[in-house]
């Protein structure tokens, strides 16, 4: 269920899933049978990489993958963290380990981490002192070294479909406090046209329809043109050495080939 809003918390987090069940797309990783479900159901931990776009969910199950375990959950930026940083969450994880708990090092942007710093902590997620979760955009494979990916299972998370992104924006208008009774006064184009927007990003979506809620007229709706003047134009993903440089030439031609300009 979603918090009330404290301060400046930002409504993406507000509403962060606080189950497994409460998560939005990605069935084929979460369905009935399918792994990462499984993964959860086992008992077992095990270090992974979460491959995707931003604002999918790799944050939201690593946390929930600690909540599952009863680990504790030491989080790491690897565009602001370097070995001293790993050194000190290793440390934490010795001392939860004496207390007979487990620890999850999680790592956001992992593909910026060089490899100095996969070494620090590679022998400690050997040894088991550490499941290591690792959260990155861009392929695993170009960007950490074979010791570390051949002890992680890496899951593909994909971007959320457009109605996917909606049931979210509905369950913060229904859930959350800062936007009770607002639900009746946003039209269901103007959901939809915040969800294409969005470009499968969730946290997007949700940061988009603060900024929408903030436009509305006294006593009145929010209609769609005032919202795309409000928000402006779709963001793609984009990343000038990844493969999102190639995804986008290739959409691209096809656009071309069928004659659709947009």
């Amino acid at each position: 269920m979603a918090q009330p809003s404290t301060g400046s918390v930002p409504l993406a987090e507000r509403l962060r899933p606080a189950t497994l069940d409460d998560v939005v797309g990605q069935a084929h990783l979460l369905g009935e049978g399918k792994p990462l479900r499984l993964a959860f159901a086992s008992g077992r931990l095990h270090s992974m990489i979460l491959w995707g776009p931003p604002g999918v969910g790799k944050t939201t199950l690593a946390r929930l993958m600690a909540e599952a375990f009863e680990a504790d959950f030491v989080a790491l930026s690897a565009v602001f963290s370097g070995v001293k940083d790993i050194r000190e969450a290793v440390q934490k994880a010795q001392v939860a380990r004496d207390l007979g708990r487990h620890t999850i090092l999680f790592v956001d942007e992992a593909h910026r981490f060089n490899k100095a710093q996969q070494d620090a902590f590679l022998p400690f997620v050997e040894q088991g002192l550490l499941t290591f979760i690792g959260a990155t955009t861009e392929n695993p494979s170009f960007a950490l070294n074979n010791a570390l990916l051949s002890r992680a299972r890496t899951y593909v998370l994909k971007s959320l479909e457009p109605t996917e992104i909606v049931a979210i924006l509905q369950r913060a208008l229904r859930e959350d406090a800062a936007l009770e009774g607002l639900s009746g006064r946003f039209e269901d184009d103007t959901l939809a046209l915040i969800a294409d927007m969005a470009d499968g990003d969730a946290r997007r979506a949700l940061t988009a329809l603060e900024t929408a809620a903030a436009l509305l007229p006294e006593g009145g709706e929010l209609e769609p043109a005032l919202v795309a003047e409000a928000l402006q134009r779709k963001v793609l993903h984009y990343d000038k050495s990844g493969e999102e440089h190639y995804n986008l030439i290739s959409a691209l031609h096809k656009s071309i080939r069928n004659s659709d300009e947009n």
